[in-house]
């Protein structure tokens, strides 16, 4: 099957690319993009950007690979306060910021993975790692503080939060193509991020780093030691997702 998989930044497909036959460069109009073979599949991975528009534009610059589904990846802010760092999230319905309505293009689930319990489905079929099924809030802005993710949780019952997913979902119907949306997760519900990734957020979907830097060495004691532990868990997160789609099956 030819799989195109979007996600914000090549981080998040490193643990991926462990389980994939070495990667080419795609050269494609996008920030990141490689080909590979994965667990029998032909994928295309592109990292592209922060938001629905540059999952979007990821998508239509990967037209002539011609996929037969397309899955937004990456990390994700836990809402539901169960959720713990590099969790794999499944989600089952795509919840949006436009009245809190759901993604006119329902997430479809690997075969390999039970609506009821997250366990392997059918007889012989390799075991993926245990993950939640459950609704994503796609956001248009990241979720820093634990009053919002909280209330987030209780408006959507949405377990997780992420920023590209819609913008795939998308494109999905228009290609009339199966769409999924798989993710971990890389901060929890009950915490809140002193640094101020919002502020940092560009209009090109990348976080102006040497921003982040001075503001961070303004208040060091708090800010650095979270820049450190959001790297740290986002390693967790992409060997997490790598092992998750090593046995996942669309």
């Amino acid at each position: 099957m030819r799989l195109l998989v979007v996600a914000s930044d090549p981080m998040e497909f490193k643990g991926i690319l462990k389980h994939a036959t070495p990667a080419k460069p795609a050269n494609l109009p996008v920030d990141w993009s490689r080909t590979a073979r994965l667990n029998g599949n032909e994928v295309l991975l592109i990292a592209n950007g922060i938001g629905w528009s540059r999952a979007a534009s990821a998508v239509d610059a990967a037209q002539s690979f011609a996929p037969e589904a397309l899955i937004s990846t990456g990390f994700c802010g836990a809402l539901d306060p169960t959720l713990n760092i590099a969790d794999i999230i499944v989600a089952t319905t795509l919840v949006t910021p436009c009245g809190a309505g759901a993604s006119a293009c329902p997430p479809a689930l690997p075969k390999n993975v039970s609506a009821d319990s997250a366990k392997p489905s059918g007889a012989g079929v390799s075991a993926c790692q245990p993950a939640m099924l459950a609704p994503v809030y796609s956001s248009d802005h990241i979720a820093q503080t634990a009053p919002e993710k909280h209330a987030l949780f209780k408006q959507t019952q949405a377990v997780a939060v992420e920023m590209e997913a819609q913008g795939v979902a998308q494109k999905a119907q228009a290609l009339r193509l199966p769409f999924y949306c798989i993710k971990s997760v890389t901060d929890l519900a009950n915490e809140t991020m002193v640094n101020d990734f919002n502020a940092a957020l560009r209009p090109d979907g990348h976080f102006d780093t040497m921003l982040i830097i001075r503001r961070s060495l303004r208040h060091p004691a708090s800010r650095l030691p979270e820049l450190i532990r959001l790297r740290n868990r986002s390693v967790r997160a992409a060997n997490a997702l790598g092992e998750f789609f090593a046995n996942c099956q669309f």
